[in-house]
């Protein structure tokens, strides 16, 4: 049966009601002041383990739906779960099997980035066969790839993002997935060396385009398209002799 009431007494009786009522503090999830909510009706750890159940669950329906995106999805969720780790990749050229070691530095719309002691490696997706963890090596949680973000850098953040983000490499990685010719901009002056469908190439990063990367070697400008690169490696001082020595006996 329904009461009556009109709407200034049902204000006032409710009012009253939450004088009365005794409001207890839930310790897991009330750490900060303000308002705050439970993220679920269930525990915290099974609230976590579903939001990862329900990402790939996701990425795998999005990859049936679009299966022309599977490959380049699939590899940049990989990275993202394995970014600062370890991690072994295997590219197809010119019917050879080339295996890549290093740490997963960036990843981006169309490439990813590893680093190890000696160069800095870029690997187009198109290229990449398949990707793994080394063996041997530990696979370890994702908790510390994140960036700490202290008082000082949040303010910075609110007042003057743009600026901000784009003086530090690593959060330009953190709120944006670049494509690899703008990546390889930031690296002008850069001697690399680039392994493509039919030959291996060297120079210094002049100018980048959407599809065409300039490299110059002393008085040569190199012309290279990115849709046909297989591998991008920086080259050391002691390197390029090695190189250019090879260049000038025709072994290269």
């Amino acid at each position: 049966m329904k009461t009556k009431m009109r709407l200034s007494d049902y204000i006032s009786d409710l009012a009253e009601k939450r004088k009365q009522e005794v409001i207890k503090e839930n310790d897991i999830y009330e750490t900060t002041t303000g308002i705050t909510s439970p993220l679920g009706a269930t525990s915290t750890e099974e609230i976590r383990i579903f939001n990862e159940y329900m990402e790939q669950v996701n990425l795998m329906n999005i990859t049936k739906a679009a299966p022309e995106k599977k490959k380049i999805l699939v590899l940049r969720k990989f990275f993202k779960m394995k970014r600062n780790q370890q991690v072994v990749i295997n590219l197809k050229n010119d019917d050879k099997i080339i295996q890549m070691l290093g740490k997963v530095t960036a990843i981006g719309r169309d490439f990813v980035m590893l680093t190890n002691l000696n160069e800095r490696i870029w690997l187009p997706y198109h290229a990449i066969e398949s990707a793994n963890l080394p063996t041997g090596i530990p696979n370890f949680s994702s908790s510390h790839q994140y960036f700490i973000f202290d008082n000082d850098l949040r303010r910075k953040l609110l007042n003057n993002f743009g600026e901000t983000v784009s003086k530090r490499d690593v959060l330009i990685q953190q709120f944006f997935e670049e494509s690899l010719a703008t990546n390889l901009v930031s690296w002008r002056k850069t001697w690399v060396k680039i392994r493509t469908d039919k030959e291996i190439v060297f120079g210094k990063i002049q100018s980048v385009t959407q599809q065409k990367l300039i490299l110059l070697l002393f008085n040569e400008k190199i012309e290279v398209d990115l849709t046909h690169t297989t591998i991008i490696q920086s080259i050391r001082f002691i390197n390029l002799l090695s190189l250019l020595g090879k260049k000038r006996f025709g072994l290269f």
